[in-house]
């Protein structure tokens, strides 16, 4: 978005269940096959970098608008049959790097990915949503651990904002108070310049 705007137009006519979100770039070179790397190859290096980049524009984006520290911060978590895939939850990798500036709380298992989809990348963005609809859950013996939290969503990539979306609706129904989403990299609307 451009300096000064806070708020995009899409978010102004439909805004989405998370307060905010934070990404530290654009999803484009040379980004786009370092977070490639990190994702698929397991490239493990590359988490601290990831994670300081996201964490110092966490800090700018703090510069204007009021500092909301998290009392909870969650990985996007993967299905079972993806993280064999993949040999690790990229997003949790991001998080143990993150979690000692704000010391707040973090969890890999509180929320559950329940339901396998395919990859999203291979979906047509308009039916992105439906793909992840009800994919996500609350660990149910805990969902007493969300109520009043200000719960930090952390993932590497926002396309359509739809996996951030569902989450985020699915932490609010458990209580918590609100939710905003980090990620390392954003992709352009198609069409965008």
């Amino acid at each position: 978005m451009p300096a000064g705007v806070a708020t995009c137009g899409a978010c102004l006519t439909e805004p989405p269940p998370f307060e905010r979100a934070v990404a530290a770039v654009g999803y484009g070179h040379p980004w786009d096959g370092l977070i490639a790397r990190f994702k698929f190859h397991a490239a493990l290096d590359l988490a601290p970098a990831l994670a300081h980049l996201l964490l110092e524009a966490v800090r700018a984006s703090d510069a204007t608008g009021p500092t909301r520290t998290p009392t909870l911060m969650l990985p996007v978590p993967l299905s079972a049959e993806r993280l064999r895939e993949r040999g690790c939850n990229q997003a949790w990798e991001l998080v143990k790097h993150l979690r000692r500036p704000f010391g707040c709380r973090t969890d890999a298992r509180l929320l559950l990915r329940v339901r396998d989809t395919p990859h999203q990348l291979a979906r047509p963005l308009d039916e992105r949503a439906a793909n992840v609809r009800s994919a996500f859950a609350v660990e149910p013996l805990r969902a007493a651990e969300l109520r009043g939290q200000t719960v930090t969503l952390v993932d590497d990539v926002m396309t359509t904002g739809a996996t951030a979306a569902e989450i985020a609706r699915v932490l609010l129904q458990a209580g918590a108070a609100q939710v905003d989403v980090w990620v390392v990299a954003r992709t352009p609307k198609p069409g965008a310049a």
